[in-house]
């Protein structure tokens, strides 16, 4: 295949299905890693209020079935990718897959914020925080929106003519005379304008959602201390956050304490607290991080 030319009925739209289905997985990875197991500022279903998820195994479960559905997402990505590797050559295949792929990545971000965090309350990006739609939205500004609009302008840029359109029109990429052909770019016009607009109101309406109160969210969080907070200190800093003790480890480090309200277990982390959770999972989340017996 030539460099500059797709065969007649042939198009780059299925390197824009593998970018888009790769990304998308990769935004789930990306999430579940660092934010599930890496930071584990939560669980797919922290904020789930049920008796089988108080148990850390049965979240562990939800997060390892969530990463399983990841994989096959990215194993029919690659599939895609393999299957359309003959147009990889063409002119406008490398931008075409990369702006696809930062699509599905900020996507995948957009989805979660919207659904996960906003619309069903699974979790938010930092459960424990006193304010987590402040979270929430600088995570979809920054991992979300930013690839959005970067693989946006990349797929733009293409339709431009510097490769197939939007469209994927089986047709030269180059007219014979040498000129750029400069097909209307999607999104564009009072129709586009009125198309981003929902989207806004979509995001922003979600976002508002979230700050609507979902019952009660108090009960027993778990809290781990900084090193160098004696077991009298932190009795004394939990009980500044007006938190009573429910359990505690020997080493004075790791905590079950019980809150009245959210905002509480948030107003640790200033009494010196590296971790909490505030998802009612009692005795899962830290325990490993014990140092022996409880007190």
């Amino acid at each position: 295949m030539r460099e500059d030319t797709l065969p007649p009925g042939r198009s780059l739209r299925p390197l824009a299905w593998a970018g888009g289905c790769i990304g998308f997985s990769l935004g789930g990875f990306f999430d579940g890693i660092l934010l599930h197991q890496v930071l584990q500022w939560h669980h797919l279903l922290s904020r789930v209020r049920s008796p089988v998820l108080e148990d850390i195994r049965a979240q562990i479960l939800a997060d390892g079935l969530f990463h399983a559905l990841m994989y096959v997402i990215a194993a029919v990505g690659l599939w895609r990718l393999w299957k359309a590797r003959d147009l990889l050559v063409a002119s406008g295949a490398d931008r075409r897959l990369a702006g696809s792929a930062l699509l599905g990545f900020g996507l995948w971000h957009l989805l979660d914020a919207v659904l996960s965090h906003w619309l069903l309350g699974l979790h938010r990006v930092r459960d424990a925080s006193e304010i987590p739609l402040a979270w929430d939205v600088g995570w979809l500004a920054v991992f979300g929106l930013v690839p959005l609009c970067i693989g946006w302008r990349l797929l733009k840029d293409l339709s431009g003519g510097h490769g197939s359109g939007p469209g994927g029109e089986g047709r030269r990429l180059m007219p014979e005379n040498g000129s750029v052909a400069q097909p209307a770019v999607r999104g564009s016009g009072p129709g586009g304008a009125r198309r981003w607009l929902g989207a806004v109101l979509l995001v922003g309406g979600a976002a508002l959602a979230s700050l609507w109160p979902q019952g009660d969210r108090g009960g027993d969080v778990m809290v781990l201390f900084r090193p160098g907070i004696s077991a009298a200190d932190a009795m004394g800093r939990l009980a500044a956050a007006d938190a009573r003790v429910v359990w505690a480890d020997r080493s004075g480090a790791l905590w079950a304490v019980r809150v009245d309200d959210p905002a509480q277990a948030g107003r640790l982390y200033r009494q010196g607290a590296w971790l909490v959770s505030d998802s009612r999972l009692r005795w899962g989340c830290f325990s490993w991080m014990g140092a022996g017996p409880s007190a």
